[in-house]
């Protein structure tokens, strides 16, 4: 039976305009012969210049400048550019734009049938098989259930962890022997896994993550979270129409500058006198729209990180037009630990 989370989906998915096979076609023969003829026209503008300034040459009457020589050669070659560019017309009509584009629409509105609604990544540490373990039991799967959960519900989730900073030591030979049994790992090979870089951590799964698949939504969950994906699906669907949505456990929080605390923030001075931190999602389970993922993947080399990865994360958006939602149900740790059973509509438990 589907899922109401994935009901949802599906006729948000649906309700998306499309824009008719024919117009796209013509756009794409109006385009093309456009172009076609701002190149000619730019072209047959120049190339009596480019006659000219042979004659001249030839007769040996003046010397041509390196800037006028340039100008020739980049004539020259935007013929060149205009005369290939005749020939794939001509192919084109040949092979019918017509029948080519409602091929090309035809596989586009299936792969947006088919996106992803979110892939979810599992911030885990070294050490942590167990706690891998009991989430692959609970809601994750492994195998022909975790591809049954990405193909019926469309949801990925995977493991995320770096790399040992004794490159190729027990924990890396560990991590991979388990990846190699379970095939369900993200594992970032440029990161080392250390508490302090945790954030940049965060940041690199969302990037890599938005390179590798096309999905509605993006999100972080620790390894100590269990997730009732129905209920997410759910609660994602209705945020399809936002794109550029920040869902989670929106809070602030007090800025601590003492170092020996264990919450210290060594850029508590930012923060203005009463040092409490802008609104963020709570780090043990956030998501984010596709366009604030490619931002990231985008501009990750430039996107600093505080002390936390859920300040980080709040950080990274607080500059920009995002649609910022409070969702009570992603506040984890407001219910008790040590009930592993989910209520009906809670996304997650902390345990």
């Amino acid at each position: 039976m589907q899922s109401r989370g994935s009901s949802a989906r599906l006729s948000g998915m649906a309700l998306r305009s499309r824009v008719p096979t024919l117009l796209l076609s013509m756009f794409a023969v109006f385009a093309s012969i456009f172009v076609a003829g701002r190149l000619w026209q730019d072209a047959q503008n120049r190339v009596y210049l480019i006659k000219e300034l042979d004659r001249i040459t030839g007769q040996g009457r003046s010397a041509i400048s390196v800037d006028e020589t340039l100008k020739i050669i980049a004539c020259r070659e935007q013929l060149k550019k205009l005369s290939a560019l005749k020939m794939e017309l001509a192919a084109a009509r040949q092979e019918g734009f017509t029948s080519k584009s409602s091929t090309e629409t035809t596989e586009t509105n299936d792969a947006k049938s088919k996106r992803p609604l979110v892939v979810i990544g599992i911030l885990t540490k070294f050490g942590r098989e167990k706690n891998r373990e009991a989430i692959r039991k609970a809601w994750m799967g492994t195998g022909a259930a975790l591809k049954k959960l990405e193909n019926e519900k469309g949801v990925i989730a995977r493991f995320v962890i770096g790399r040992s900073a004794n490159r190729g030591d027990q924990f890396d030979r560990a991590i991979d022997s388990e990846n190699r049994k379970t095939n369900d790992f993200i594992i970032l090979d440029n990161h080392v896994e250390a508490p302090e870089e945790f954030p940049n951590k965060a940041k690199l799964f969302f990037a890599l993550a938005a390179d590798k698949w096309d999905a509605e939504f993006y999100a972080k969950v620790n390894d100590d979270v269990y997730v009732n994906i129905d209920a997410l699906g759910a609660t994602l669907a209705t945020h399809l129409d936002k794109p550029r949505v920040y869902i989670g456990c929106m809070k602030s929080g007090e800025v601590f500058s003492e170092p020996g605390h264990k919450w210290y923030e060594p850029d508590w001075w930012k923060f203005g006198d009463k040092r409490s931190y802008f609104r963020h999602a709570s780090g043990e389970m956030y998501a984010i729209s596709q366009a604030l993922a490619k931002f990231l993947s985008i501009n990750r080399s430039i996107l600093r990180t505080y002390a936390h990865d859920d300040v980080s994360a709040g950080s990274w958006f607080i500059g920009l037009d995002v649609k910022h939602v409070h969702e009570s149900k992603f506040c984890c740790s407001s219910w008790s630990t040590e009930d592993t059973f989910l209520f009906p509509g809670a996304i997650c438990a902390g345990v």
